[in-house]
């Protein structure tokens, strides 16, 4: 029978917290609010696709513009 210290199970062992603070996880970016004038369609394909995500439909549209532009700047 293998005797193992208090802390360990196993080869396992506790390790301290390796993560960083709550506030360095996610990388806010400034944000400018605009006005966009979109059609009833597409507003309705967001709203539908963000419902079974349940995330805001306006971060998908987003994410959406920022994807385009990462793609963009990659490609000059």
């Amino acid at each position: 029978m293998v005797k193992r210290k208090k802390d360990e199970i196993g080869r396992a062992r506790i390790v301290g917290d390796v993560l960083p603070p709550p506030d360095r996880l996610v990388l806010r970016e400034g944000s400018v609010k605009v006005t966009l004038s979109l059609s009833r369609r597409s507003v309705d394909f967001f709203k539908r696709a963000a419902a079974k995500q349940k995330v805001p439909y306006q971060h998908m549209i987003r994410a959406l513009v920022d994807g385009y532009v990462e793609g963009s700047e990659g490609r000059r």
